[in-house]
């Protein structure tokens, strides 16, 4: 009994000794974050895009008259040439067609001539007063009325001529089919697109662009080079810019021009760079931004006492790894940019002073 209260005693007066330890709790250790400094700095470059080389004409190419396709003549990727007959229908209708107009252009001018002579004749014998007025009359009507079918008969034979030729689908251009869309056996109808033909020239680099990537001015140069190989750079101009937005995927499309020698093959990936007019702006990664009520915001540490301060801002646009700040961050503001995730407001942070010079 007498052990047991002499291990108490011990047992208390340690715990009264670790209470009155003159140190006190240990303070926590400052959070290690990463900083910036945020800088004016003049921004001309954009961000990298990504589109394909699409010829600046393109055509799609379909039969005028319906019928079933007994023949193709060209694949995709193949060069042609302008009047090239790509593909044939069948044409035993349009033939048909064609000899009927040909039997009633014959008839009407056999009819004509009858007419003509009969003419001629009531003329004659109206000239040595034989015959009478009415009868010339009436013979010069019957000519007139048959020079008039002869005229809508020929009118009929040359429409039944192009609709033969119809049954042929040629190239209206130099250039190179990119796709097609009907086999063999197969029945196409008038104006079903068969072909698409690329024509020969200038092409065009086409880009889907967010629009957010042109809401600052942009300079009419840029770059374009393969995307197999972005050594090879090609300076082209900005041609066409869409001023309406695609409802399915939100972007516009944008057109810049390259030179028919420029050595990029046709439907080649590409990527291309825009450059902005000059302007002073502040740009950050995007591991800077934190939110703050619902909007964009950065930490901001004071130098002073280390503490940092959720700071709502603008976004003026989004970059690629970056976003340009419109407002709410003054050149010299220490940035907080790695560490966000778990910051306070007021919490004292440690960082790399030279960081933030």
């Amino acid at each position: 009994m007498r052990t047991i209260l002499i291990a108490t005693a011990i047992v208390c007066a340690v715990g009264l000794g670790s209470c009155s330890d003159p140190s006190g709790p240990t303070e926590p250790t400052p959070r290690q974050v990463g900083v910036v400094v945020a800088k004016s700095e003049p921004l001309a470059e954009g961000g990298a895009l990504t589109g394909e080389v699409r010829a600046r004409i393109q055509t799609d190419l379909s039969f005028r008259v319906s019928g079933k396709i007994v023949e193709r003549l060209v694949e995709v990727g193949q060069s042609v040439k302008a009047g090239q007959v790509l593909a044939r229908i069948d044409p035993e209708e349009q033939k048909a067609d064609l000899d009927v107009a040909a039997a009633n252009l014959q008839s009407a001018e056999a009819q004509q001539t009858q007419a003509q002579l009969a003419f001629d004749r009531q003329q004659s014998l109206f000239q040595t007063q034989v015959t009478t007025r009415a009868a010339l009359d009436q013979a010069q009507e019957a000519l007139l009325t048959a020079q008039a079918s002869t005229k809508s008969a020929q009118a009929l034979f040359e429409t039944a001529q192009d609709t033969l030729s119809y049954t042929e689908l040629k190239a209206d251009a130099d250039g190179v089919i990119t796709a097609r869309n009907a086999e063999v056996g197969q029945v196409a109808q008038a104006a079903q697109v068969v072909f698409t033909l690329a024509h020969d020239g200038d092409r065009d680099a086409v880009f889907e662009v967010v629009e957010s990537a042109f809401l600052r001015p942009i300079d009419g140069d840029g770059t374009v080079a393969l995307l197999s190989d972005p050594s090879q750079k090609i300076t082209a101009k900005v041609r066409e810019i869409s001023p309406t937005i695609d409802s399915s995927t939100g972007t516009i499309r944008v057109k810049v021009a390259l030179s028919s020698d420029a050595p990029i093959p046709l439907g080649a990936p590409v990527v291309g760079k825009f450059n902005y007019v000059p302007q002073d702006v502040i740009q950050l990664p995007w591991s800077a931004m934190t939110s703050k009520g619902g909007k964009p915001a950065v930490w901001i540490v004071d130098p002073a006492s280390s503490a940092v301060a959720a700071t709502a801002i603008d976004v003026a646009s989004y970059e690629t790894g970056s976003f340009i700040v419109k407002s709410g961050v003054s050149a010299g503001d220490v940035v907080v940019t790695d560490g966000t995730k778990f910051l306070r407001p007021g919490e004292i942070v440690s960082y790399i002073k030279e960081a933030s010079k």
